[in-house]
């Protein structure tokens, strides 16, 4: 057993320091923070809270991967009732929330999760939405469900979005089967997804009439998009993706656009071997960036309010791995300078921006902490 064990720890430091030791020619250094901000507590006590968005009155509503679908004013939380039941697995739980553009005028709720239903064992992440009345969800209706289902406990994605036209992008992760599911149109599984908000197929989908494609779907040879926000300036849809072992990817979504995983990758497999000798390939997208190595992103949102003008216009994205917050600098849709906030904050899960123009993080086994310039 002690053997055992020793070798154990000796894979792990191998394959710790082969990540940490993979360097990009010509990469944008990232630069130390420069601390002009306080951190203030809005909710704590908070396992993974992954995905959050704010009511009309201002409170927010915080989905934790186990399960718990929270309301929080005032600092304090309170459980929405009648959420549904998760298939929580590995990396799969509650996942992804987001309001309806117009929810003033028709209260739509919308949210991902991972799923049980349908055909075979496991779970698989599933597109609902539904209404909030007096502390419990009503109304509940899925939208989608990616299928099969699978024991796998990872890659369930997932993020919502709605673009400036009112249709609804979703992702969903490759589950663990990426030489099976994301070149494939006919299969679920690393895709971004475009629906009506009533979850109907638009008639413009890529993909529409094909024989025997998965018709919702938008993009394709995606790995695991765990951040998805609007440029506020161009009104497209940018998606961020885990890689594996180094090549984690800032992509623009474009309409039937294959983003290469696993035919063409930045990263190597965790233990080491080459899954494909392609950086790039004709008719593949090309990331706008990469990450060498792996910073394992979460979460995404443009800054868009005068309140950090050395932030406007740019990027924020949370890193898991290295537990900070990026700065993202951007011109135009080039990556032309990166910079650390909240170093050592804890593992980022999601960041947005919240309607009082403030920052706001999900910090694993933290809470929601929201960004103060001084």
């Amino acid at each position: 057993m002690k053997k055992i064990t020793i070798v154990s720890l000796s894979l792990l430091s191998f394959l710790s320091f082969s990540c940490d030791a993979q360097v990009k020619s010509n990469d944008i250094p990232i630069k130390e923070e420069v601390k002009t901000y306080t951190l203030e507590t809005v909710a704590s006590d908070i396992a993974i809270p992954w995905g959050m968005t704010w009511l009309p009155d201002g409170t927010m509503l915080v989905t934790e991967k186990s399960g718990i679908l929270y309301h929080i004013k005032n600092g304090t939380k309170t459980e929405i009732k009648n959420v549904p039941k998760v298939y929580s697995r590995g990396q799969g739980g509650l996942l992804d929330i987001v309001l309806h553009p117009d929810y003033t005028k028709n209260g739509w709720i919308y949210m991902t999760y991972a799923s049980d239903e349908a055909e075979g064992t496991g779970g698989n992440t599933k597109l609902i939405r539904a209404k909030l009345l007096d502390g419990s969800l009503t109304q509940i209706e899925s939208l989608y469900k990616a299928t099969p289902n699978t024991t796998k406990g990872q890659h369930f994605g997932s993020r919502i979005v709605f673009d400036n036209d009112g249709y609804l992008y979703f992702s969903v992760g490759e589950r663990g089967d990426h030489f099976v599911n994301p070149q494939d149109i006919k299969r679920d599984g690393g895709k971004i997804y475009r629906l009506n908000d009533d979850g109907s197929i638009p008639k413009d989908n890529p993909f529409v009439g094909q024989t025997g494609a998965k018709e919702a779907i938008y993009t394709y040879g995606n790995r695991n998009p765990q951040g998805m926000a609007k440029n506020p300036v161009t009104g497209a849809i940018w998606a961020h993706e885990h890689g594996p072992q180094g090549g984690d990817e800032i992509n623009i979504i474009k309409k039937g656009a294959n983003y290469g995983w696993p035919m063409v990758t930045y990263g190597i497999d965790y233990d080491g071997t080459t899954i494909s000798k392609e950086n790039e390939k004709p008719g593949i997208e090309k990331p706008i960036y990469y990450w060498l190595p792996s910073i394992a992103p979460s979460g995404m949102t443009f800054v868009t309010r005068d309140k950090y003008p050395d932030w406007k216009g740019h990027l924020l994205v949370g890193s898991l791995k290295f537990q900070y917050l990026e700065l993202v600098k951007l011109k135009g849709n080039e990556v032309i300078g990166r910079q650390k906030i909240a170093t050592d904050i804890g593992r980022v899960r999601n960041v947005a921006q919240g309607p009082d123009g403030y920052i706001y993080m999900g910090v694993e086994g933290k809470g929601i902490l929201k960004i103060i310039p001084n």
